[in-house]
Parts: C-alpha cells; structure tokens; sequence
C-alpha cells in the first residue's frame, strides 16, 4: 500500500553500502542469492522457536532484497536479475508461515495454510497483470525502476513484512495475525482481478483487428 512512498527513502538510505558493494566488484545477482540462503535459515529457527533469531534473519533477507536492486542500477540491470528477485521473494513469503507451522502444528497449521493460499492469490494476480502489462508495453509509473510491471495494493511489501515482524515479535499471536492478514490479501486479490479486467478489457480496435 506505501511500497511506492518508501521507495525514494528506500534508496537513499542504501545507496551509500550498495555503492561499496559495487566498487568490490560484489554483483546483484550474488546479492540476491545469499539473502534468500539467509531467508531460508529463517525457516528452522522458526520451527524451533527461535524467533528472536528467525526476525535477525528475516530482516538481513530483506535488506538484501532493497541492496540488490541499488547495486543493479549502479551496475548493469537484466532480466535474470528482475526475474530471481520476484521468484526468490515470492517463495520466501510462502515459507515463513510454514516455519510457524512447524513450530507449532497443532495451533498454526491451518492459519498457516490460510495464509499461504492468500500469498497465492496477490502473488498469481501480481505476476499476470505483469505477464500481460510486458505484453502491452504498459509501464507503472509509480514503480519505474522495477524489472517488471509492478502493480500496487492493499497489502504489499512493506505490510508483509511487518506481519513477519509482528509474527517473530508475537508468536503466541500468529493464528490471528495470518487470519488478518490473510483477509487484507484476499482484498488486494480482487482488487487486481477488477484492475486486470478494466486494463485488459478488449476495445473495438481489437475486435477488428
């Protein structure tokens, strides 16, 4: 929902360690790479309650998540690049709630599940307006540093991991915190379906065509 505003303070305030990384010769594609490595050590120190620990290492995933992409605009940006980032975050979304699964079945496996089958829905609804948008030729001015069409909502990046945060902060509190925010995502699925069926909705100069 604030993705967009946070972007400019995003990049100043790491523009100063992405362009040593980059002097070094470290790429952005490495940086990715080993922040999803240190994301999915987030994993078992959340099944095993380790959740002070598992919140260091959310956290380090996501500052490297921000770097990659400041080192890539300082170096060369590619498509392989664009396309690791997506896929790496999109995966690591889906698995935090399944480290709180393992922490405890009995309590957070099914709010667990919820909250995964929500993820599947902005994140289905976010890639095919992008596969589409990119088809169209359509940019978002909003997000025009991104690698692909980057279409906003309800509950993005910045709220994701604040739910992550809250999680690792309250996790007694985990089954109704995914419930939440698994109702806030359904929200921001629909919303994408009625964007992509007014933006997609064929004109009469496609009919004809």
């Amino acid at each position: 929902m604030i993705d967009a505003a946070l972007l400019p303070l995003q990049r100043r305030a790491l523009a100063p360690l992405a362009r040593t990384l980059a002097a070094r010769g470290v790429s952005a594609d490495a940086i990715t790479l080993a922040g999803f490595a240190i994301g999915l050590a987030a994993i078992p120190a959340l099944a095993s309650g380790q959740f002070a620990l598992a919140l260091a290492l959310i956290l380090v995933n996501r500052l490297a998540d921000g770097l990659d992409g400041a080192v890539a605009r300082l170096t060369r940006p590619t498509d392989r690049g664009a396309f690791l980032d997506i896929a790496l975050d999109f995966v690591f979304y889906a698995l935090v709630p399944v480290g709180f699964a393992l922490a405890d079945p009995a309590a957070n496996a099914l709010p667990a599940a919820v909250l995964v089958a929500a993820f599947v829905g902005t994140g289905s609804s976010f890639l095919a307006f992008a596969v589409i948008a990119a088809a169209k030729g359509m940019s978002a001015a909003a997000y025009p540093t991104k690698g692909i069409y980057y279409l906003g909502g309800l509950t993005e990046g910045f709220e994701t991991i604040a739910l992550f945060v809250l999680m690792c902060l309250l996790p007694q509190h985990f089954a109704e915190l995914a419930y939440i925010f698994a109702g806030l995502c359904a929200v921001t699925t629909f919303t994408r379906w009625r964007q992509g069926w007014i933006a997609f909705t064929p004109t009469e100069d496609n009919d004809t065509a």
